[in-house]
């Protein structure tokens, strides 16, 4: 399933605009706790210059924070593509797998549409997540603030699970892998799409946050999620094979079958 690698870095990327909502908060948090007489140890040893230390700190912290909440990703990929495998295995049904790619796609069309404010049914469904959320959030006032690299990890990490209909989506993709490698592997590309926007908003705060929150902004970002998940349902119910095509679509031509 390594064609859905680029389509789902492209839905972290533009989406991001989401991660803004959700992640934005705790990112600002590393600025807020950073230490002001005692930085890192890796950090005194940048010539003396107690502000760049400080800088190297915020950045170390947002690393391992991302990483943290990358490797989630990679877990819960893993996981989802290792059980819609071993139920494909088991049941021996490919309409298991075309009833993947249909909802993969539908749950795209949803992201676009929520990205841009239009509806917001995955609130819903992030509502639910959020019963699972509640019986870990209490692991929260152990790693704030955030005042060394272990802490930032394991945050990042918890806060992989905070319940986003975005992740949802990029998880049914992961389904569809067929392996738990690539189930986890679909994850990394979808991680590493939200990355750039992340380590932005460590940079620039508030100013990025006010930026990606104009509508004009979301609804770009919104319409071409939701075009990845038009053509993909297109290409699958009238078998539209065109080979640049297939890098931009989640469904294989002919009706879904894989």
């Amino acid at each position: 399933m390594s064609g859905a690698f680029f389509p789902i870095f492209m839905v972290g990327l533009l989406g991001s605009v989401h991660c803004i909502g959700m992640c934005g908060g705790i990112v600002g948090a590393f600025t807020a706790s950073t230490p002001t007489r005692r930085p890192f140890p890796v950090a005194v040893t940048v010539a003396g210059n107690q502000a760049r230390a400080l800088v190297l700190d915020n950045t170390l912290r947002i690393l391992a924070y991302n990483i943290g909440r990358i490797s989630s990703y990679m877990l819960a990929g893993a996981l989802a593509g290792g059980l819609a495998d071993g139920v494909r295995t088991l049941s021996g049904l490919s309409s298991f797998q075309i009833a993947l790619y249909w909802l993969a796609n539908l749950m795209l069309i949803a992201l676009g549409l929520y990205l841009m404010d239009v509806w917001r049914g995955l609130v819903r469904l992030e509502s639910l997540g959020a019963l699972l959320w509640r019986r870990v959030q209490f692991l929260l006032k152990y790693l704030l603030p955030v005042d060394h690299l272990g802490k930032a990890l394991a945050l990042g990490g918890l806060w992989g699970w905070v319940p986003c209909g975005m992740v949802y989506s990029a998880l049914l993709t992961a389904a569809l892998s067929g392996s738990a490698s690539g189930g986890a592997l679909t994850m990394l590309a979808f991680g590493l799409g939200t990355l750039p926007m992340l380590l932005a908003l460590g940079a620039f705060g508030a100013r990025l946050r006010e930026t990606m929150q104009i509508r004009s902004v979301r609804l770009i970002g919104g319409l071409v999620v939701l075009l990845f998940g038009v053509v993909g349902m297109l290409r699958a119910v009238h078998g539209v094979d065109i080979g640049w095509l297939a890098a931009f679509c989640l469904t294989p031509p002919g009706g879904g079958h894989p």
